[in-house]
């Protein structure tokens, strides 16, 4: 590896160590409705968004819950056990990509199928606080 990328991945590697996230992997829905559910937390106050993500009637936001309590839970390890409500910890953002795809047929009149695509996404959620 050469000098100026070893250097570089060196300084990514620090500046992950002073972010706080969770990655949710291949999750089974689809993109679009699960940025319909990082829409209503993004920058909100974290107890805030476990309040809002609680009592949405999504499927999606059951998920991105848990995905936000696990963000929570990685920020107090850091932390030494520190409470998020003293430390005013927001969702500082929320990213959602789409993953794989299973894709499978439907039949269809006079011997056609149609493709039936079931869509997956990834979801990083990073929380910090507003006291610096």
């Amino acid at each position: 590896m050469g000098v100026r990328k070893k250097e570089r991945a060196e300084q990514i590697k620090e500046a992950k160590k002073n972010q706080y996230f969770a990655i949710l992997r291949n999750c089974p829905t689809s993109p679009r409705k699960m940025r319909m559910v990082a829409e209503l937390i993004r920058g909100k106050e974290v107890l805030k968004a476990l309040d809002i993500l609680k009592y949405n009637s999504k499927e999606a936001s059951g998920r991105m819950e848990k995905l936000l309590k696990s963000a929570i839970a990685n920020w107090e390890n850091k932390n030494n056990g520190a409470k998020p409500e003293e430390h005013l910890l927001f969702v500082k953002e929320v990213r959602v990509d789409g993953a794989g795809m299973l894709k499978r047929y439907r039949p269809a009149p006079q011997g056609r199928a149609h493709r039936i695509r079931k869509r997956s996404n990834h979801v990083t959620l990073y929380i910090d606080s507003k006291e610096k």
